[in-house]
């Protein structure tokens, strides 16, 4: 075993190092932003507004649950586990310039998000049962002519079906577990036994119970969370501006040994801020298409926006927020952190326990409720785009099983080691993300046109106008 985790490593220093998926992810993000003129900042407000505000479309188009439904589930697939463990394991690991680098890759994500939505209504089938099924898998074999893209597909649905027991079952299940019983001293096998309980009643209604699910879990869950973050940031305003300075100078030179931190170089500060960004917002990863494609909606562009304010909400607001607490309570200064959401909750602990000794005892259950909550949505959101790769692979028959199976696992991972199945998460999201992210690039031409098309009708900013001259 010591020796798989050891090989295991090595590939995941491939994957994630310096010549492979760093530059990759970086290199499609940008590339798009620029091909896309910036449209994830100057277009942000309408799509917020789309998102937040306007939030469905007729019931009477195409599609299983409404857009907003739709990122509810995208986002209950992403604000996880990510966002409180993996976020504060970077900082940290690789010193507070991880945060700038997430930042980075969240920005430039966006651009590459809207580009996995947009694909993924465009080229949506519907399956057996009636329902839509869509992601990089259906837009790489039907985009990109002849064997390469069956080729590209049939690997992102292969590596997706079994990423989802990562990225999306076991990490969440693991930290939920060791959050809990480090609070309440319940043995993990009795909340694994409960989160699959729970997460087993409503991933086997699939995707319209998922959908309606975490549209009423995911804006009191983040709201909440989000709350607390800024009551300790505003108890501690006077260290925001030098915790905010130390990220942009830490970014670019490194963060030496302070306190019992060990320091980092910058190229360490790259790797996380990467790897931790991708793993909390999965831009690239290419499952933001997968629940786009379940959308009731006409326009692919539409949508598109809708789903790239997920990775804006995920990494630019509520990654700041535990990457902002940890460093401006001074917690991130310790040697070797082994458990990313342990250090998140003692950051709370100290920033409520600054407003009083009775709110600073509460800061390890805030996480641990968080952690519960965050982990439980993100089950349900990576269920489906489990069942949807398997669909894609072997037809309707599989979904079943599949849902079984992945609901049994939730049990394991709550009581496995949390440094293999982290270590396994990674490499899992790496495989996915490479043939998604060869895909945008070769399908970058479709992804410009359908936008000019959409942008270029008068009536583009009226979301009950009738467009049916630039529909996908």
């Amino acid at each position: 075993m010591d020796q798989l985790l050891e090989m295991a490593d090595i590939v995941s220093g491939i994957i994630w190092g310096p010549f492979v998926l760093i530059p990759l992810l970086l290199g499609v993000g940008v590339y798009l932003t620029i091909r896309l003129r910036l449209l994830q900042l100057f277009k942000l407000p309408h799509a917020l507004w789309l998102a937040l505000v306007r939030r469905k479309e007729d019931a009477s188009v195409e599609g299983d649950i409404s857009h907003y439904q739709a990122l509810s589930t995208a986002l209950a697939a992403t604000v996880g586990v990510g966002n409180i463990a993996g976020a504060a394991l970077a900082i940290g690991i690789g010193g507070p310039g991880a945060l700038f680098w997430m930042w980075i890759i969240g920005i430039f994500g966006m651009a590459t998000k809207y580009s996995e939505a947009l694909l993924g209504v465009k080229f949506r089938r519907t399956d057996a049962k009636g329902e839509q099924s869509g992601g990089p898998m259906y837009y790489l074999k039907h985009g990109i002519k002849g064997g390469l893209g069956t080729f590209l597909g049939v690997a992102f649905a292969v590596f997706g079906a079994i990423a989802a027991f990562g990225i999306g079952n076991g990490t969440q299940a693991n930290t939920v577990a060791q959050q809990v019983n480090s609070v309440t001293g319940v043995e993990p096998w009795i909340i694994g036994l409960v989160l699959m309980l729970l997460a087993g009643a409503v991933i086997l209604g699939g995707i319209k119970s998922i959908g309606r699910v975490t549209s009423a879990l995911v804006p009191v869950m983040i709201v909440g969370y989000v709350g607390i973050c800024l009551l300790v940031l505003i108890v501690n305003w006077a260290a925001i501006l030098p915790a905010l300075q130390l990220v942009v100078v830490s970014a670019f030179t490194g963060t030496s040994a302070t306190g019992g931190f060990v320091g980092a170089g910058v190229m360490l500060a790259i790797q996380m801020g990467f790897a931790r960004g991708i793993f909390s917002n999965e831009s690239g990863l290419g499952t933001g298409g997968i629940a786009a494609a379940a959308a009731k909606t006409t326009q692919p562009v539409r949508q598109a926006m809708v789903s790239m304010t997920q990775t804006f909400i995920d990494t630019i607001i509520v990654v700041s927020m535990t990457c902002l607490v940890i460093i401006t309570t001074g917690v991130w200064e310790v040697e070797n952190p082994e458990d990313g959401s342990l250090l998140t909750s003692q950051a709370l602990t100290e920033g409520l326990g600054a407003i009083s000794p009775a709110f600073g005892s509460a800061g390890a259950y805030v996480v641990a409720i968080a952690v519960a909550v965050f982990a439980f949505s993100t089950l349900l959101g990576w269920a489906y785009y489990g069942e949807r790769c398997v669909e894609f692979l072997g037809g309707r028959g599989l979904v079943l099983p599949y849902r079984l199976v992945f609901i049994a696992v939730i049990f394991v991972g709550s009581v496995a080691t949390l440094d293999s199945v982290w270590l396994f998460s990674d490499i899992a999201n790496g495989l996915m993300a490479l043939p998604n992210l060869v895909g945008l690039l070769l399908l970058s031409p479709v992804i410009v046109a359908e936008t000019k098309k959409f942008f270029g009708h008068p009536d583009w900013r009226d979301p009950d106008a009738v467009m049916d001259d630039v529909r996908g």
